[in-house]
């Protein structure tokens, strides 16, 4: 239940065009669906604008199964974050318009979205495509289109002076690197938009499972930076999204 679909109901009740009955019916889950072993937040799309989304990672098969199959029965897009393809599949049994996105990790039931301005997801490296993916993913599930750029580190700067417009051009940037993590730094002195930094854990042994990067990312010289967790493609993905419906 989302603020539009709110307004229709109440107004569909004041014009007699729905019983009270079938109001409270439709209602009577808010704010939350109570499974026994998870309580579905079916009143984040009233508070923020997005649904709730679901950490597949340390759930059980049957666990999403139920999950997933209570929130498809709502209305608005499904999110399932970090699963294996073992769990992807017993999702896709549940809900088969569902697509899995092996290499982000992720499970959706797309639904018709508000569009949203666009973003860029940029990565210092192919290393980091993983975590890009997630972040791409989860944007283009809410609603903003996204441009990817990907494999333009400081290592060779020239290839993202080459696409420094394109990255001007959207909304929000989402910056992912590993390493020493400079590369959300360059991002932003090159653009005048918000620019989303994820630290992920690629790297040799002193950049300490992207602890490095997150430091580095964290200093930022470049005003127009924040930052989320180490390989948290999701956390960049939604903060961009929140920026790109401004």
């Amino acid at each position: 239940m989302d603020q539009a679909r709110l307004h229709k109901l109440l107004r569909d009740v004041k014009a007699g065009k729905v019983e009270l009955e079938d109001a409270f019916a439709r209602l009577k889950d808010l704010p939350f669906a109570d499974l026994g072993y998870a309580n579905l937040d079916l009143h984040r799309p009233l508070r923020g604008g997005f649904p709730e989304v679901v950490f597949g990672e340390s759930k059980s098969v049957d666990q999403l199964k139920g999950i997933v199959s209570a929130l498809r029965e709502r209305p608005g897009v499904v999110i399932v974050t970090r699963i294996t393809d073992e769990k992807a599949t017993v999702c896709l049994d549940v809900a088969p318009e569902g697509r899995h996105y092996p290499q982000a990790r992720m499970f959706v039931i797309h639904r018709k979205v508000k569009r949203l301005g666009r973003v860029a997801v940029v990565t210092a490296g192919t290393s980091d495509i993983p975590v890009a993916e997630e972040a791409a993913v989860t944007a283009e599930a809410l609603g903003a289109p996204v441009t990817r750029i990907y494999d333009v580190g400081v290592a060779g700067i020239h290839r993202l002076l080459k696409r420094r417009e394109e990255i001007a051009a959207a909304k929000a940037a989402v910056v992912i690197a590993g390493m020493e993590g400079a590369l959300a730094s360059a991002v932003g002195g090159l653009v005048g938009i918000p620019v989303v930094a994820v630290p992920t854990s690629v790297g040799y042994g002193a950049s300490f499972g992207g602890v490095a990067a997150l430091l580095g990312m964290l200093n930022s010289c470049s005003p127009n930076v924040s930052v989320v967790n180490i390989d948290n493609g999701f956390g960049g993905g939604f903060y961009a999204s929140l920026i790109a419906r401004k």
